[in-house]
C-alpha cells in the first residue's frame, strides 16, 4: 500500500493500521510504502477482494492512551458487508442509505453509533435492514465516503457495546 510518507513514518513491523475499518498489521514499510497479511476471515468479513491497484481507502492508526478519544469505540473487527443503496444531498450534508446484512440490522439503533469503511458515525434513521447516516462535508470531502457510489459494497462494524449486552443477556454462556 502507498500512504503519506507522514503516516508511513509513523509505522513498525507489527504496528495495527485500519484499512477502510478493517483493522490489520504492518510486516514491512519503507518511503511512501507499506505491506500488511490478511487472514482468510478478513477477506470473507470485508471489501478487501473488491479493491483494485489504486483504490482509495480510508488510513487510521490505532488509537493510545494518550491519544484523544473522539466518536464511538471502534475496533477494527468489521461484523459485515453493507450495499450502499441511495445517496441524497441534503443542504450541505449527505445521507446515505446502507442496506446492512439482516444479522447486524438488531445492533443500530436511530442516534446510536455505526462505523462506514472505518468512518464513526451516527445513525440518522434504521428501517428493518436499511440504515440512514448523515454526513457532513469535512468527512464527505476527507474520507472515501465522497467517493461512494449506489451499488457500493462498504464495511459495516456495528457498536461492540451492543453486542456484549446481547451475549451478556443470553441464558447460556
Amino acid at each position: 500500500m502507498r500512504a503519506d510518507t507522514k503516516v508511513v513514518e509513523r509505522l513498525r513491523t507489527g504496528t495495527s493500521i485500519s484499512i477502510n475499518g478493517a483493522c490489520t498489521t504492518v510486516i514491512a514499510h519503507k518511503g511512501t510504502e507499506f505491506s500488511i497479511e490478511i487472514m482468510p476471515e478478513t477477506e470473507k468479513r470485508t471489501t478487501f477482494s473488491t479493491l483494485a491497484k489504486g483504490s482509495r481507502v480510508n488510513l487510521e492508526l490505532p488509537a493510545t492512551p494518550a491519544t484523544f478519544l473522539s466518536g464511538h469505540i471502534v475496533q477494527g473487527h468489521v461484523d459485515g458487508v453493507g450495499t450502499v443503496k441511495k445517496i441524497v444531498r441534503e443542504e450541505n450534508s449527505r445521507l446515505i442509505v446502507i442496506e446492512t446484512p439482516r444479522a447486524l440490522a438488531k445492533y443500530i439503533v436511530k442516534k446510536g453509533s455505526i462505523t462506514v469503511q472505518g468512518v464513526s458515525l451516527t445513525v440518522v434513521d434504521i428501517r428493518g435492514k436499511l440504515c440512514t447516516v448523515g454526513i457532513i462535508p469535512f468527512t464527505y470531502s476527507h474520507t472515501v465516503l465522497g467517493t461512494l457510489r449506489i451499488g457500493d459494497a462498504v464495511n459495516i462494524e456495528v457498536d461492540v457495546l451492543a453486542k456484549y449486552a446481547e451475549r451478556l443477556l443470553q441464558k447460556k454462556p
